[in-house]
This record gives C-alpha cells, structure tokens and sequence, in this order.
C-alpha cells in the first residue's frame, strides 16, 4: 500500500476536521478505497477515527438511500427528553409553581416565579418525580415562565454636597476648553 506524503496528509487532515460528521465518514471511506488492502488502518490512523466509522461509510457509499440523506443522522435517534417521558410531569410542575406564581397585570403571557430552580427540583422530588435543574429550564421554558429582574424603587436620596459636585465638573470642563480661566 502506498501512503501519501506529510504535506498531503495535512491538508487532507485539515479538510476531514472541516467537514460533518457525516462527510467526514464518506471521506475516510473514499481514501482508504482508493488505497486498497491495509487503506481502512491507515486513514483511520491519519484521521484519528475509528475502523468501524469507516466500514460505515464503506456501507453508506453503497446504499443510494443513505446517500440522497440530506441529515447528518437518520432522525429518531437518540434518547427522548425527560419532559416528554415523565408521566405527570407537566401536572406536577404546575401544582408546584401554582402557589409561587406571580404575573404583569398589564399582560397575562408574562408570569414568573419566586422559585430558584434548584427549589423547583426539591419540591418536584417531594411530589415523586425526580428531575434535574435542566428539564426544570424546558419546563419554565415550556409554559412561559420568565425570570423576574429586580427593580429600583426608591430613589436613593440626597447628597449634601450634590451641587458642589456639579460645579466642580463644570469648572474643570470650563478648564478644558479655556485654559486660562483655571483659578484655584
């Protein structure tokens, strides 16, 4: 088997990492074709891949379904979301929340709570179902619940010497247009 030089091999290096995982596997399948016997090992050496991710894409060139796929991966794939699979979820969720819900009078859409979302977690827990602070975000995310920002109410007051301050920035703004009307 013949291999290619180290200048090759960089920019074919260079080119693997810039594509999908998907062409990535189509590539090293194509390469190690073209090398023949011993061509899976080596490109899957240069590229750092595994021999099955090229047997892979051997399979894939070959079949025209997979290879008209416009996805990276066939869809279905993966594990569900806890949301979707966790009986009583969203029923439990909304009883937690229900007392801790607050909302914009002027727009019944913008509801928050006063919950963290570790608190939500505990008290989902109590109730049976135990989740992680992440399917709590998707199911805040899920029902429209925003995250209330504090407000300054109060003014903050007086300083005696408020004026003064306000002269002296204008006396010093004066100096730098005027230089000669610095007085001290």
């Amino acid at each position: 088997m013949n291999s290619y030089s180290s200048e090759v091999e960089a920019k074919m290096q260079r080119l693997y990492q810039s594509l999908s995982e998907k062409d990535r596997r189509r590539y090293a399948a194509i390469e190690a074709l073209k090398l023949g016997w011993g061509g899976i090992n080596y490109i899957s050496q240069l590229f750092g891949c595994d021999d099955d991710t090229i047997r892979f894409g051997l399979k894939e060139l070959e079949d025209e379904t997979a290879m008209n796929m416009s996805e990276i991966r066939r869809s279905g794939g993966g594990r569900k979301s806890k949301v979707e699979t966790i009986e009583g979820l969203d029923a439990a969720f909304l009883k937690v929340v229900a007392e801790y819900t607050a909302g914009s009078p002027m727009d019944e859409t913008v509801k928050w709570t006063n919950l963290t979302r570790q608190e939500i977690a505990l008290l989902l827990t109590a109730e049976g179902i135990s989740v992680s602070v992440t399917v709590v975000d998707q199911l805040l995310e899920r029902y429209h619940y925003r995250k209330r920002k504090a407000q300054k109410r109060l003014a903050t007051g007086e300083h005696p010497q408020r004026n003064e301050q306000f002269e002296n920035i204008e006396h010093i703004s004066l100096c730098l247009i005027r230089p000669q009307a610095i007085r001290f």
